[in-house]
This record gives structure tokens, C-alpha cells and sequence, in this order.
């Protein structure tokens, strides 16, 4: 799995070829079959070595030529025991070959030919433990059995093998021409493809123009950020400390007008106990009032009483008692009347005091009423110049955040369109990738048509060479008839290795540009890939940036509005 192909093919052959101690080489998921120049080299170290034991070449690219160079090397190897040549392109031919080469070779005891498109048979005589029965089923058709046939079938056959291969000349010859047709076609891709690599080099050129320009703007709008921010913190910085004054301007007022209040109140207060303490000095003299008023109700009500049973019993004894009950009764009545006196005249004091103490409750009461609405109305003023001072500073600060939001929505602006310009590069870089992806894809399809169009070539081959071994092997009762056409197989063989080896340049010739475009692709989609990384990180540098700025700018009008 190293991608070994010929300079790895060549160094593995001298290694084999001096090498005497390695026993087993494990060399799958390579290219060394490749190019049959490199693997020539590596079969000739093959051939040269004779300590090796275990070879695995699976999925190596190897075709039916260097099937043929590995059968030749194993027909003098004399130590190798285990060859896997699974998953190649051996073929027909191929596997035809190395069964012939297991004619002269003893020591291989097992051969491992699956996922090469051999026929069944060769499959199952391959896959014998015993080699030896390889062999016998290797053994050509005895001639006995066409020693009847005559002169004139000999003949005929001959003409038609000349035909066959006639045509098999024009077959070959117009699938040369539609090869070349072929060729010019991939040529004509190619060249439309490079034109397509160009105007793709022209556009990235573009977009990186592009890109530079939109990333000294970004530069420039990260400098008028942070020139905004500054500003933004020194106006924040100015706008805290008059609010601090203006704060603490408001909190001195506010403790005069709490310490205005609270004398007001303290004061109120007090008028409240003195006009209290009034109220219940007259309800106490009230209560002594109605206390005298019943006092005298009594004292009249006895003193009736008494002067009915002083009536009476003066009736009961006018003769004895009339001058004393005079006296008496005169008596009680100046007292009584003393009494009233003295209880009028209380009364009226009192009355005095009640009214006085209501006069001076009511001027009390009216004081602080009047003491009370001032206070009111002064704290009422502060309370409106304060509101006023405050609604004046809060619209000054909102036209400040309104200027600062127009300035913030000018940066958005200015970030959404740099975002726009990316994700339109992006979409750029994006049609452009899956450009080259239909590209790859279509030589893909180009490659697997070359791929079939080989492969049938090479049937086309195997089922004449097959026609052909078939013929020799009738006519080898004749042994000048034989020569003759195993001359012209010779030629024939030699003149379809000339076309294939020709046609194989031109393949590897074309799997080399495709190689070259594909490296370009590869190294084109890297660079798309690290500007996008670019764009990607400048995006997100900046959007960083404006999102502390938005923060900090929240932060500021949060502080500024507490």
C-alpha cells in the first residue's frame, strides 16, 4: 500500500537480485505492473534470486505482458514456492503462461490467480496442490489424431486462417483508428480541460483580489470600531461622573428636604400632643361640668325634698314650729341660693376655659395645617425640578444612545455586507469545487472507456490467439505448413506487442497528464480550502469583535441608565 511503481520496481529487482537472506516479500496494493519496464527489472531480480519463498504482488496492476516476464523469470527461479497474484488484469494470455511456465518449474506448489479474468478451467487447474497434474493437463493434442486429415482440408483451412486473420488485421486497424479518434478526443478534452484550469486560475486570482480588499476593509472598520469605542468610553466616562455629581447633588437635596420634612413632621407631631392633651383637658373639665350640673340636680331635687316634708311637717305643727321653720327654710333658701351662685359662676368659668382651649386648639390646628401645606408645596416644587432635571438628562442620554445605535447599525450594515462578499466567495469556491469534482468524475468515465475499450482489445487478442493455437495444433501433421504459420503468428504477435506497447505509451502517456491534472486539481482544491479557512476565521474575528462591542455598548447604557 506504498504506491510503488517503477523507480520502486527497479530498486525491488537489484534488491532481489543481491539479496540472500529474505524468505518472504509482501508487496500488495502497489502499482508495480504499471509500467513493464520497471516490473522487466523486478522479474529479472525474480529470475537472478533463489532464497525467496513467499512473494505477494496482489492488486499490482499487473497485465498479460507482465505475466509473460514473471512466467519467463519462474521458469529459472528454483526457490520460490508461493506466488499470489490475485486481483490483477492477467488475463487470458497471462494465465495461459504462467501455466506453461509450471512445465519447467519444480518447486512452486501454489499459484493464487483469483480476480484476474482467467477462464474457469485455468482457475481449477491452478488451484491443484499438486502441480504435477497442472501439467498433464498442459500437454498438447497428440498428432495421431489429425494424421487422417488430407491435403485439401489442410488447405481450405489454411485460407480460412489467412481470412480470419485478414480481418482480424482490418478489426485491428479500425479499432486503431477509433483508438486515435479516441485519443484526439481525451487530447481535445484535455485541452479544453487546461483552458477550463486557466479561466478557474483567472477567478481564484479574482476572488483573492477580492479578498484582500475586503480584508483591508475589515481592517479599516476594526480601526473605526475602535476609534468608536474609545470615544464611546470616554463619553461613558464623562456621562458617569455628571451623573455621579448630578447624583450626589440629588441625594444633598433630597437629605435637606428629608431633614425639612422631618422637622415638619416632628413639629406636627407635637401640635398633634398639645392639641390631644387640649382635647382632654376639656374632656375633663366636661366631665367635671356635668358632674357639677348633676351635683346640683341633686341638691336641688333634695333640697325639694326636703322643703315638701319641711311643708309638711311644718302643716303637721304650725302652731308649735312656724318661727323656726321660717328661719329654717330661710336659711336653706339663702344657702340654696348661695350654692347656685357658686355653681353658675363655675360653670361659667368653665365654659371660659372650654371656649379659650377650643380657640387655641383650632389657631394650633390652623398653624399646622398652614406649616404642613408649605412644607407640601416646597417638597412638591423639589419634586418637579428633580423630575424635570431627570426627564432633561434622560432624553439628553437617549439622543446620545440614538447617535451611538445609528453608528452601531453602520457597523452591522457594514458587517453584513462583508459576510454577503464571504458567503458569495464561499458559493464561488463551492461551484468551483463541484466543477472539479464533474471534471474528475468525467475522467473517471474517460479512464473506465479506456479501460473497456482495452479489455476488449485484449479479448479481441486472446480469442485469435486462441483460433490460432487451435489451427497449429490441427495442422502440425505437416511440419513446413506448421513453421509457416507459427512465422506468421510470430509476426503477427510481434506487430500487436508494436501496436500495444505503442498504444500503452500513449495510455501511460495520457495517465500521466491526468496524473499532472489531477495533482493540480488536488493542490487548487487545498488552496480554496485555506482561503475559506482565511475567510472563515476573519468572519469570525469580526463578528467577535462587533458582538463585544455590542456588549459593551449594552453594558454602558445599562450603567448609565441606573
Amino acid at each position: 500500500g506504498n504506491n510503488l511503481r517503477t523507480m520502486g520496481a527497479e530498486a525491488l529487482g537489484k534488491l532481489l537480485r543481491q539479496n540472500k537472506s529474505i524468505r518472504s516479500l509482501t508487496l500488495e496494493w502497489n502499482s508495480l505492473g504499471m509500467w513493464e519496464e520497471g516490473f522487466s527489472f523486478f522479474c529479472q531480480g525474480l529470475r537472478a534470486n533463489n532464497f525467496l519463498q513467499h512473494l505477494d504482488l496482489r492488486n499490482n496492476q499487473i497485465n498479460h505482458q507482465g505475466a509473460g516476464e514473471l512466467a519467463m523469470a519462474l521458469t529459472q527461479n528454483t526457490s520460490l514456492q508461493e506466488l499470489d497474484l490475485r486481483w490483477n488484469n492477467i488475463g487470458l494470455l497471462g494465465g495461459r503462461a504462467l501455466l506453461n511456465c509450471l512445465q519447467s518449474n519444480k518447486t512452486l506448489k501454489k499459484l493464487e490467480l483469483a480476480g484476474n479474468n482467467v477462464p474457469g478451467d485455468i482457475l481449477r487447474a491452478v488451484g491443484k496442490y499438486n502441480v504435477c497434474t497442472v501439467v498433464n493437463h498442459l500437454t498438447p493434442f497428440p498428432a495421431q489424431h489429425l494424421g487422417d486429415i488430407g491435403h485439401l482440408l489442410l488447405q481450405k483451412r489454411f485460407m480460412d486462417f489467412v481470412d480470419t486473420v485478414d480481418k482480424q488485421k482490418a478489426e485491428r486497424a479500425r479499432s486503431e483508428k477509433m483508438s486515435a479518434a479516441r485519443v484526439s478526443q481525451l487530447q481535445e478534452a484535455l485541452d479544453e480541460q487546461y483552458s477550463i484550469m486557466n479561466s478557474l486560475k483567472t477567478k481564484l486570482q479574482m476572488t483573492e483580489a477580492a479578498l484582500a480588499l475586503s480584508e483591508q476593509r475589515v481592517h479599516s472598520l476594526g480601526e473605526l470600531l475602535h476609534a468608536m469605542k474609545q470615544e464611546q468610553n470616554s463619553v461613558a466616562d464623562c456621562h458617569f461622573r455628571e451623573l455621579q455629581q448630578q447624583k450626589q447633588e440629588g441625594a444633598d437635596r433630597e437629605g435637606k428636604l428629608m431633614h425639612d420634612l422631618s422637622a415638619a413632621s416632628e413639629k406636627n407631631l407635637l401640635l398633634r400632643n398639645q392639641v390631644d392633651e387640649l382635647e382632654r383637658k376639656c374632656k375633663v373639665q366636661q366631665d367635671q361640668l356635668f358632674q357639677v350640673k348633676q351635683d346640683l340636680t341633686n341638691a336641688t331635687a333634695e333640697l325639694k325634698l326636703r322643703a315638701v316634708e319641711a311643708e309638711g311637717e311644718w302643716r303637721s305643727r304650725n302652731s308649735l314650729w312656724t318661727p323656726v321653720v321660717g328661719i329654717i327654710v330661710d336659711r336653706m333658701t339663702q344657702h340654696m341660693e348661695a350654692s347656685e351662685r357658686s355653681m353658675h359662676n363655675r360653670i361659667q368659668r368653665l365654659e371660659a376655659i372650654r371656649i379659650s382651649l377650643e380657640e387655641e386648639l383650632s389657631q394650633v390646628k390652623a398653624a399646622a395645617l398652614t406649616e404642613r401645606g408649605q412644607a407640601e408645596e416646597e417638597l412638591v416644587k423639589v419634586r418637579s425640578q428633580a423630575r424635570l432635571e431627570e426627564q432633561q438628562r434622560i432624553e439628553h442620554l437617549e439622543e446620545k444612545l440614538r447617535l451611538m445605535t445609528e453608528s452601531r447599525d453602520e457597523a452591522q450594515n457594514c458587517c453584513l455586507k462583508q459576510k454577503e462578499m464571504v458567503a458569495e466567495a464561499q458559493a464561488k469556491a463551492k461551484q468551483l469545487t463541484l466543477y472539479a469534482d464533474g471534471l474528475r468524475r468525467r475522467l473517471d468515465e474517460l479512464q473506465q472507456d479506456l479501460d473497456s475499450k482495452e479489455e476488449e482489445k485484449v479479448t479481441e487478442l486472446n480469442k485469435v490467439k486462441v483460433e490460432l493455437q487451435e489451427q497449429i495444433g490441427h495442422l502440425e501433421a505437416e511440419r513446413a505448413a506448421q513453421d509457416g504459420l507459427r512465422e506468421k503468428i510470430a509476426a503477427l504477435e510481434r506487430q500487436l506487442r508494436a501496436l500495444s506497447s505503442n498504444h500503452r505509451e500513449a495510455l501511460l502517456d495520457k495517465e500521466g497528464e491526468i496524473s499532472l491534472l489531477l495533482e493540480k486539481l488536488r493542490m487548487k482544491e487545498a488552496e480554496i480550502s485555506r482561503v475559506r479557512e482565511e475567510e472563515t476565521q476573519r468572519a469570525s474575528f469580526l463578528q467577535s469583535a462587533i458582538m463585544s462591542y455590542v456588549q459593551g455598548s449594552c453594558l454602558g447604557t445599562h450603567s448609565s441608565r441606573k
